[in-house]
């Protein structure tokens, strides 16, 4: 543990993209099997772990450590695993070496019960940065600013492979990620996934002002809908359904499986469509995340994929080829159910004429448009320039903080999570909560003003006095029986702090509920 725990260390104090790259690639040629194949797994969220719940860390924080003094210290540090890490108290300092493998196997193996008398053995054998890595291992809560992409460069960094290799192997690798290491080194490459994923391509928010340096006639634009992306494969004889990030959710969508009597894979969005009526986003989140669906939920919430581009068909990649090309190939195929359909393409020739198609789209669950360039192909990640989203402006309204809460990780010390609130009558009814869209001179302004204005604590929270409104952009509104407001905001976040408005003239509830 002492490697994993120094790597998390360093990555966690190092910004720059280059050095993190440096970091990790020296780990992962300096370290062991299997141990550098667990920590990959770990940094790339691809640890199965029986996750260790914040309930039972604070239970076995209590028999060793004063109520009081760890509620305070929690308080204080604001991050659970660190409070613990620090504060676990030592008689005799061990330095009992624990291998990451053998903690990984612990922790995966380890029955319900026996697990907590477990974890505490481990925390008296290990020092606190060992201890500290343990623990954002069990929580699953690593948050050092490692994408898989990064760990995917670093992995190539020194050795006769490159990135976009890895990538077109990665899907179906699990940890400890044996063959793959010994391929890296110049072995045989690691056996391929049936029906794989490949990796999508993905674009960059643009602004009328970027667009006026680009020829309109080298270009499609096409509707951005409000659903999720997913790369539907067929190929084989095997059917799979996967996020954009490659997470297959083929059992929550058998309605999707069952027509993908094609061969190839299309990348496209998932929509929850009742006729010819696109659904809003809730409707479509109700049925993510399940493991089997009800055959009343297939009724009343039946899927649809909207497809936009082909990456293989009948065998044949057609990645490399341009857009242009993949249209009309897409254009060409023959998908044979009324749930997959092609999204219409949207006909302008100047970018003023794509500005008034913008403002009035036909569905209020359209987010935008997608611009795309004709003679680009699928290029694997976010590459600047070929593929844009011109998203719609976001609804706003003027709010009022009601309360505070502190951050963690590396907020953890400032008050950044804000429970904001609207006028209904002569009462401030909570209607979301923010955690971004502040610069960091303005983190410390709300951090000054939850000091200043705290007029009740409960645990780590803190209420404020409704003085200071914030104005809080949005990208849309659900109905939500969950909420006392009845109302659920999608992406919150504070756009603004308004200082120069009292409470009193914040928006109003009945302002909110117009815009559903």
């Amino acid at each position: 543990m002492k490697a994993f725990a120094r790597l998390l260390e360093r990555l966690a104090f190092t910004p720059a993209r280059n050095a993190k790259l440096t970091i990790l690639s020296h780990y992962f040629q300096t370290t062991p099997d299997p141990d550098r194949g667990y920590a990959l797994a770990a940094l790339t969220g691809m640890l199965d772990l029986r996750q260790v719940s914040p309930s039972l860390l604070k239970r076995l924080a209590s028999e060793r450590v004063d109520e009081q003094l760890f509620r305070l210290s929690y308080d204080f540090v604001g991050d659970l695993a660190e409070t613990i890490a620090l504060i676990w108290p030592t008689e005799t300092q061990v330095s009992t070496e624990v291998s990451l493998s053998q903690a990984v196997t612990l922790l995966r193996e380890t029955g319900k019960l026996a697990l907590p008398g477990v974890i505490a053995e481990l925390l008296d054998r290990l020092t606190p940065p060992e201890r500290l890595a343990l623990l954002k291992l069990a929580t699953g809560n690593l948050r050092i600013g490692v994408s898989v992409r990064l760990a995917r460069a670093a992995l190539a960094m020194g050795t006769p492979r490159g990135s976009e290799e890895i990538e077109e192997i990665w899907h179906g690798q699990t940890a400890p990620f044996l063959p793959l290491f010994t391929w890296l080194a110049g072995g045989p490459s690691p056996a391929a996934a049936t029906a794989p994923f490949r990796p999508v391509m993905l674009a960059t928010p643009i602004t009328p002002e970027e667009l006026t340096s680009l020829d309109p006639t080298e270009h499609i634009a096409e509707w951005k809908w409000d659903g999720i992306r997913v790369q539907a494969v067929a190929e084989g004889g095997v059917r799979k359904l996967y996020t954009r990030a490659g997470e297959e959710i083929s059992a929550a969508f058998p309605d999707i499986i069952e027509t993908m009597t094609f061969e190839g894979a299309v990348d496209g969005e998932l929509l929850v469509r009742r006729g010819a009526e696109t659904a809003p986003f809730a409707d479509l989140q109700k049925r993510l995340g399940r493991k089997a669906v009800s055959r009343a939920m297939l009724q009343s919430h039946p899927a649809a994929l909207m497809l936009y581009d082909i990456l293989t068909w009948n065998g044949e990649d057609l990645r490399a080829l341009p857009l242009s090309i993949r249209r009309s190939r897409l254009e060409a195929a023959q998908f044979d159910s009324p749930r997959i359909e092609l999204s219409p393409l949207l006909p302008f020739k100047t970018w003023e004429e794509l500005t008034e198609i913008r403002a009035a789209p036909h569905s209020p669950v359209i987010e935008g448009v997608m611009i795309k360039r004709l003679d680009t192909p699928y290029i694997a990640g976010r590459p600047r320039g070929p593929w844009f989203k011109w998203k719609r402006d976001p609804m706003v309204i003027d709010a009022v903080l009601l309360y505070a809460q502190s951050g963690h990780g590396k907020r953890s010390g400032f008050y950044s999570d804000f429970t904001f609130g609207l006028w209904e009558g002569e009462e401030l009814i909570p209607v979301g909560k923010a955690y971004f869209g502040f610069t960091d001179e303005e983190l410390r302004e709300l951090d000054r003003f939850v000091c200043k204005n705290t007029v009740q604590r409960f645990g780590p929270v803190r209420q404020l006095a409704p003085k200071l409104v914030v104005e809080v952009a949005f990208e849309g509104l659900n109905v939500s029986q969950r909420h006392r407001s009845g109302i659920a905001m999608r992406f919150p976040r504070i756009s603004r702090i308004r200082t120069d408005k009292p409470a009193t003239e914040a928006d109003r509830l009945e302002t909110l509920r117009a815009m559903l």
